[in-house]
């Protein structure tokens, strides 16, 4: 599968991302796909690669583009846990700038070039993501019912808070199917708790479904979380939920 470097217009500049889809001329259904933490890299590459594989056209932007195009942090070719300090001093400070107000403009943006692809299909679109991506995904989903069919998040972030802007706070327009895969330790029963209550709110079918034995950041080959078992079972359980959602061929 090719990748092809993009830039995406957006209220705040444009967006550097890249773009995997099959190169047979053919419409397909679109995923917006969002990074974890450690943004675009080789490892995102390859799992766009893979969905692309099964018949998708995988936009990933970089969220971090109004702090530089991607990388925006010097990564080392592993993560490990050693490096994660030193990361993060540079990390957090570019995720607390990425408000929520900040995200639903992008949102907006992304979904526009995604569907207007002409690689991409007249059918919904999908937004998955990792980390604090999937927080950003269900917030995309939320704000684009009837457009998006399909969310799901993996070893997610903060979907819960005390924030009054708290993703959970914000499902009404909710229209996708969810699939949620924490980690071991990503969320307490509580939290799954009144994360389920908030979904239930809004009619759709959701699955919460802990990987066990595993630790945040679980998919990601090129940190010390992978799980090559839990990565193939996250791939288990996103395929289908993408063929059942979206209008596949």
């Amino acid at each position: 599968m090719p990748i092809e470097t993009v830039q995406i217009p957006t209220a705040d500049g444009r967006a550097d991302a890249f773009a995997a889809f099959p190169d047979d001329g053919a419409r397909h259904p679109g995923v917006l796909l969002y990074m974890d933490a450690f943004g675009l890299r080789p490892v995102l590459e390859e799992m766009a690669r893979e969905l692309a594989g099964h018949g998708y056209y995988v936009l990933v932007p970089n969220v971090f583009y109004r702090h530089g195009p991607a990388p925006v942090v010097a990564l080392p070719e592993h993560i490990g846990e050693e490096a994660r300090p030193a990361l993060f001093a540079q990390l957090m400070p570019l995720i607390e700038e990425h408000t929520t107000e900040r995200a639903l403009r992008d949102a907006d943006a992304y979904v526009e070039f995604l569907t207007a692809q002409p690689e991409v299909g007249p059918g919904p679109i999908a937004t998955i993501g990792y980390c604090m991506g999937a927080v950003l995904a269900m917030r995309t989903a939320a704000a684009h019912p009837g457009r998006v069919a399909a969310v799901a998040g993996f070893h997610p972030g903060r979907l819960v808070t005390d924030a009054p802007d708290s993703a959970h706070r914000h499902l009404s327009g909710l229209t996708a199917e969810v699939y949620l895969g924490p980690a071991e330790n990503d969320m307490t029963p509580e939290t799954i708790g009144e994360l389920d209550r908030a979904l239930d709110a809004t009619g759709v079918g959701h699955t919460t479904e802990i990987y066990p034995g595993t630790v945040h950041g679980y998919t990601m080959a090129d940190t010390d979380a992978y799980d090559p078992a839990a990565l193939q079972r996250h791939w288990d359980r996103l395929l289908p939920l993408l063929d059942r959602t979206l209008t596949n061929g």
